[in-house]
């Protein structure tokens, strides 16, 4: 037990959140670079002959340069065992976001100095509150043109609801960008482009009382720094670890991830800071991996055809409590019967590694044969219990999807089925016709895209995409309700789910009050569950 609690107490796993284009994936490359896990920073974005980030495997969001699923990467920092989550920028992806946001124990939130907080900073935020998970805050590229300071940090409070503890201070921003004083220390981290896309060389640190500080920049900006610390002193947050665990209090870090300037400082800092995995909520109250040994886990992805050789189906899971060993069996809540965990494995993107063992905290991947949805709970213990399930969001935009070779029927099925189970889109059919009718709704209009590039590229069908009108989706929450026999509206649609569940489209939202009004005791809701 005690050799266990050690693995488990080394564990820290936190996902990265941020609006495209803030760095993200970059500042996901350095921390891999600090763990040694790459030699050599790759480019993101960009022509075909760039190096891509080792996080972004899927071919779309090579030629695109977007992130359009999570990716687990793991590595050893320090005595420190850390599991990332990084996750799609774009918001048509957000549905994945949010679901890898339930694996986290923390987020890191990397905002752009010069645009703020932008639009998906402040969705992804808000379900980070909703959670109350610890969120700390990494402002990058400090070596173009940024925003005022104060104003980035007044945007955070204002916009997302929460105050900041700088931990360090940025001294200018673009070409005259020197360095962070760091406010603990009383010194001076100076700026360097020179490690790039190395770990190698060290950072220069000065105190700012040294009479050589002042030689580093000009008067005017030496004047303004000892003003900004005495109004820092005076005005901001004092840190307080207990609201930062509580997800009330964000700490708040400066730097460049592509100069990989003050992203060591950042790692250390924030491995300091966050905690030990934390317990989960289950239909049996709190489950504390301190407290309790058997092994339990939840799935909370689903990713079919990672690789093109073997066309087969990870499901992701986090490990709750207990210890994981290869090939071992675990009663697996939902399905009612035990099952063997098979092929464990351990991603860097694309590349695998299997294991032997895991612990809590940790994100594994375990060969599907079908079996497993999303929100599954697995557990070895006597008492058995399932974790909070994972919510379903609403999709906000339909088509009707038609195959264009009908011999291909059954690859058709096999794969808009295959891609709705990883839960990136849902998949609906009209209520009295089957299959023959399928109509697939998304969370952005993204998604259409690469359920075609999907189907085309991994089962050899494209498909005809013929948009609808709806834009609310309402899942029917009365037990055995005669769907032929509501009365509803001239724009609402009447479908069902892949679990026979029955839903109603509406073009206007004015349409499902209508709705409840003419079909008493009629109960609606915007969420499913996974």
């Amino acid at each position: 037990m005690s050799d266990m609690i050690h693995e488990i107490k080394k564990r820290r796993t936190f996902a990265i959140i941020s609006h495209p284009d803030a760095g993200k994936t970059t500042l996901t490359e350095k921390f891999l670079l600090y763990g040694g896990v790459i030699n050599q920073a790759g480019s993101v974005k960009g022509k075909a002959t760039a190096k891509h980030a080792v996080s972004d495997w899927m071919d779309i969001e090579k030629e695109r340069g977007i992130s359009v699923t999570s990716s687990v990467l793991q590595f050893e920092y320090e005595d420190r065992c850390i599991n990332i989550l990084d996750t799609p920028g774009h918001q048509d992806f957000s549905e994945d976001t949010y679901r890898t946001l339930m694996a986290a124990d923390s987020a890191v939130m990397v905002i752009d100095a010069s645009k703020g907080v932008e639009a998906q900073t402040r969705k992804l935020f808000k379900v980070c509150a909703m959670r109350h998970i610890p969120v700390f805050t990494f402002i990058n590229k400090m070596d173009r043109e940024a925003l005022d300071t104060f104003e980035l940090l007044d945007q955070i409070e204002k916009e997302l609801g929460i105050p900041t503890c700088p931990i360090n201070w940025p001294i200018g921003s673009g070409k005259h960008f020197i360095g962070v004083y760091d406010r603990d220390e009383g010194e001076i981290d100076l700026f360097s482009d020179t490690m790039k896309g190395t770990r190698m060389g060290n950072v220069e640190k000065i105190s700012l009382e040294d009479p050589e500080a002042e030689s580093y920049m000009d008067q005017d900006q030496y004047e303004q720094l000892q003003e900004e610390i005495e109004l820092l002193d005076g005005a901001s947050a004092e840190f307080d670890q207990e609201l930062v665990d509580h997800g009330e209090l964000s700490p708040v870090f400066f730097g460049s991830a592509l100069m990989n300037f003050g992203v060591e400082t950042f790692l250390q800092h924030f491995l300091k800071m966050t905690s030990t995995p934390l317990p989960r909520v289950s239909d049996h109250g709190v489950i504390d991996p301190m407290k309790q040994e058997d092994f339990s886990a939840f799935v909370f992805k689903i990713q079919a055809n990672m690789n093109k050789a073997h066309r087969d189906r990870i499901a992701f899971m986090r490990i709750c409590t207990g210890e994981f060993d290869a090939g071992m069996d675990a009663f697996h809540v939902q399905g009612g019967k035990k099952v063997r965990l098979s092929q464990p494995q351990q991603m860097m993107a694309s590349d695998r590694k299997m294991i032997e063992k895991a612990y809590a905290g940790d994100i594994i991947g375990i060969f599907d044969p079908g079996i497993f949805s999303i929100g599954d709970t697995l557990t070895t213990a006597e008492e058995k219990y399932a974790y909070e399930g994972i919510p379903t969001f609403a999709p906000e935009h339909f088509a009707r999807v038609r195959q264009v070779n009908t011999m291909k029927r059954k690859q058709f099925l096999k794969g808009v089925n295959q891609i709705a189970q990883e839960g990136a889109i849902q998949i609906f059919q009209e209520y009295n016709t089957g299959m023959e009718e399928i109509i697939v709704g998304v969370v952005g209009v993204l998604q259409f895209d690469v359920l075609k590039y999907r189907l085309k590229n991994e089962y050899n069908v494209d498909i005809i995409l013929e948009n609808l009108p709806y834009e609310h989706i309402r899942w029917i929450l009365n037990d055995n309700i005669d769907l032929a026999a509501i009365n509803g509206t001239s724009d609402m649609k009447k479908i069902k789910d892949l679990k026979g569940r029955p839903l109603l489209l509406f073009v206007n939202s004015w349409s499902v009050g209508m709705t409840l009004d003419r079909n008493e005791g009629l109960e609606l809701s915007e969420f499913g569950n996974a």
